[in-house]
Parts: structure tokens; sequence; C-alpha cells
């Protein structure tokens, strides 16, 4: 439905000048109800920009947003293009995407999935030797971006189910094809590392949480998930094993090459910036003078680092990557431009000026009062879970935390809001259940393995585990953390 929208050429000739004006028009309308006509602005670019986005696309709608900021009095252009492509939170994204493009760009990602796959244990038999598969896809997609990895290892199953003359019908592949999908969503959402997702929705809500932080959420919650995902399908799909000898995985290693120095080094590059990520947030419980003086450094500086010395360590007279390559091939500019303007979006809403979140304290904040936090939880779980399997991702995670933000420090609710903003950056990652979700969940949809139907009822029911898992193990989990 959602590609049909966008080819529809009528549609787009009624919908696209109604959004411009929408993102213009705001700002002339008198101040009503204690809302100023610049908020009124801010709220009418805000609905003109999604509504491009759910329909139309996220590259020019989000350029458009930041035009049209730029003409609200308070904000200003300077403003707007400090606060979105300025910001550390863009350069953190660009250089991280550039080093993981550097990895995908050697076998370093398949001779691991094979070498995982050929363990004794994965050749034991057939439930063992999906759920090693299966893993592995999990444990990559911690520091690979979903929609890469995916397209790395699809070729890996399909060699896989080729070497053990498995039909592309067979339950055995529907298994493979549909857990690999929901593998690479779940692990897109347990670590903010080269993961676009929880970094918008952390820029959306206007905190900041280390990784460490995150992970420590998000990689039990996920794992348990996954673990529940991978029965789903085993005992739902209940695939045969006869007749398959799962050994023969043993020639996909004839075709691999050996290391050379240059995956070497780029993989000791790779796992220095992992490690300037995650490391210093460990020194604040053990030795806070440590912790403080890397957390002056920020995000940027680990993959900022990693990109200077990819572009200038040379290895047979050849940098490790060609900057023009990597800025042309290794970056989704698409998901870039629209997290800059989410985070100009982010920085009107909290402007003083402007006065939103002090119009939303006033009007809300009462209501709120009478409603319990457990039903703002469920609310702020359940939302983004169905939103993401339906629609954009990085809409989810940007509009499901900019109304919880507003809501949430406009209230007196006793909810943990970091731990909030944390699972809604999670759940915007798990897009199981339906083709506009995620590019890779379009690709299974219409492979042989598996049908749009198979990623409804499946995905439909991974996405209820999450639900459920988000509320009885997440959320206590954030308050330990928080």
């Amino acid at each position: 439905m959602k590609t049909k929208l966008k080819d529809n050429k009528i549609f787009r000739i009624i919908v696209i000048p109604i959004c411009i004006i929408l993102c213009f028009i705001g700002q002339f309308i008198p101040e009503t109800n204690g809302l100023s006509s610049e908020a009124f602005g801010v709220i009418f670019i805000f609905l003109g920009v999604l509504i491009l986005w759910l329909t139309i696309g996220i590259d020019w709608p989000s350029l458009l947003c930041l035009f049209a900021l730029g003409f609200i009095n308070s904000i200003g252009f300077n403003k707007v293009i400090s606060s979105s492509l300025g910001s550390s939170t863009f350069a953190f994204l660009l250089f991280t995407f550039i080093c993981t493009y550097s990895l995908s760009k050697t076998s370093l990602i398949k001779r691991v999935s094979i070498n995982f796959i050929n363990l004794k244990l994965a050749k034991k038999n057939g439930y063992l030797f999906i759920f090693s598969f299966l893993l592995i896809t999990l444990f990559l997609g911690l520091f690979i971006s979903p929609t890469v990895l995916f397209i790395i290892l699809l070729p890996i199953l399909n060699e896989i189910l080729e070497l053990l003359n498995i039909n592309k019908s067979d339950k055995i592949a529907k298994i493979l094809m549909l857990g690999l999908g929901f593998s690479v969503s779940i692990s897109s959402g347990m670590t903010p590392i080269a993961h676009v997702f929880p970094v918008l929705a952390m820029n959306a809500a206007g905190i900041d949480i280390s990784s460490f932080k995150y992970m420590a959420i998000a990689i039990p919650s996920g794992l348990i998930i996954f673990i529940l995902m991978y029965f789903v399908l085993i005992l739902l799909i209940r695939p045969n094993f006869n007749n398959v000898d799962f050994s023969k995985v043993n020639e996909l290693k004839n075709n691999l090459t050996k290391y050379d120095k240059k995956e070497i080094v780029i993989l000791i590059i790779f796992i220095s910036v992992l490690l300037l990520w995650i490391l210093p947030s460990l020194f604040e419980f053990i030795y806070l003078p440590i912790y403080e003086i890397f957390n002056k450094f920020g995000t940027v500086m680990p993959p900022l680092l990693g990109t200077i010395l990819l572009c200038v360590i040379r290895i047979n007279d050849e940098p490790l990557i060609k900057t023009e390559n990597a800025f042309k091939n290794g970056v989704p500019w698409g998901s870039l431009i629209m997290c800059a303007a989410t985070l100009a979006l982010g920085e009107a809403i909290k402007n003083n000026d402007i006065g939103l979140i002090s119009f939303f304290e006033n009007t809300l904040g009462p209501t709120l009062i009478h409603l319990p936090s457990f039903v703002l939880l469920i609310i702020f779980v359940v939302w983004p879970a169905i939103q993401t399997n339906l629609s954009s991702n990085m809409v989810t995670a940007s509009l499901v935390s900019t109304v919880a933000s507003t809501i949430l420090l406009s209230s007196v609710t006793t909810l943990s809001f970091e731990t909030v903003i944390v699972i809604i950056g999670m759940l915007s990652s798990f897009a199981f259940a339906t083709p506009p979700s995620m590019p890779h969940i379009a690709i299974i949809s219409a492979s042989e393995s598996a049908s749009t139907k198979d990623c409804l009822i499946y995905g439909s029911i991974v996405m209820l585990i999450s639900i459920i898992i988000s509320l009885i193990i997440s959320y206590p989990l954030g308050l330990l953390i928080f």
C-alpha cells in the first residue's frame, strides 16, 4: 500500500502541496489558548513533514523540515543548521557508518558466519544448526547496520540451502529465512552502534544515554526475545530434518580466502572503536577520574579516529578505504538527513521562547496526574511496537520519543524517563511483520521461502513477545540502571 501511494501521481499532486503549505502556514495563526504563533508553526511543520515521511519518503521532506524551521523567528537558519547537520549526533552516525562500511567490504563477516556454523555443536542436528546460524546473525548485527548485514548474509543462506539440497519452499528454508530477517531486526535494537533508530529516539527525547547503559537494558531483552523467537519458529513451523546432512556445510570453507593484512588492520581498528565506546562507561563505576577524562571526548571521537586511521593507513600502497567510496556507498544519506531533521525538530519543541513544553505542562499535566504510571508505560511500549511494524522505523523512533518526552517531562508520573526512551528506541528497531517496516522484511516477503502472510503471522507473534518482554524485563532492568 505504501509503495502504491508513493507511485500514485494524483496522490502526490494533492498531498505534496498541502504538506508544503502546512509547513509554512502555522506561524501565521494568532496565539490561541496559550499556544503561541511560533508554537503553531512548529506543530504544523511537524504534521506536514510527518505526512510526507509516511507517504512520500524521508529524504527531501527532511530537508523541507530544516528549511521551514529556519523561518521560525526564535530559531533561524543558523540554529537549525547547528542543531542538526552540525550536531555531534550527526557526526557520530556519519563516522560510524564509514567504520562499519570498511568492515563490510572485507570477507570478515562471511568468514565469521561460515566458521561459526561449522562448529561441531552446530552440525549435530538441524535444531542446533538453525540456532547457530541465527545466533551468529544476532551477534554480527550488534555492530552492523541491518540492511547491510542482511544483504551480506542472504547469499550465504542461499549457498547453505543449495549445498544441503534444501528446497527454498521447504519448512527449513522458511525458518532460516524468517529467522534471518527477525534476528537482524532484533540485533539492530540491541545496541546504538551503527544503528540509527535508538540514536534517533534519544535525540528526539533530548537526552544522552551512554552506550553501556543502553546495552545493559537492550542486550538482555533482545537475547530473551531472540530465544523465544527461535522456539516460536521451530514449534509452529515444525521442520523435518530427515535426509539432510548438515556436515556438507564444510564445503563453504573451500571458497574462503586466507586472512590478509588489510582485513586484520581493519578488524583491529573497528574493535578499538568499540572499546573506546564501551570501556569508559565501565570506569564510571570503577574509577571516576578516568571516566571523566574519556567522557569529555564524547561519542564522536572513537568513530572519527577510526575513520582517520582507515583513510590514512595504506596496505600495498592502497588506503584501507577510499574516502569518496565510503561517503558514496557506505553512508545512508536519507537516514542521516532525517536524523538531522528530527534533531532540529526536537530543539524547536524544547525551545523556551516557543513555549510548547510549558503549554503541555499546563494543559496535559492535570490530566496525567490521574493517569496511572503503568498505563502510560503500556502506551509507550505498545505504540512503537505496532507502528514500527506498519511504517518507517525512523518515523516511529522520532514521533513516539518526541511525544513521550513532551508528556512525561510535563507530568508528575513516576516512570523512569530514560528507561522509556531506551525501550522506544529498541522497539522502533523490532520490525518483523509487514514489507513497509524494513527493506529486508520486504525482501523476505517476496522470496520463495516466505510470504507476506508468513511475515505477518510470525512477525506479529514476535512483536507481541517483544511487548511483553519490554514490560516485564526491560523496564525493571532500567529501574536498576537509572
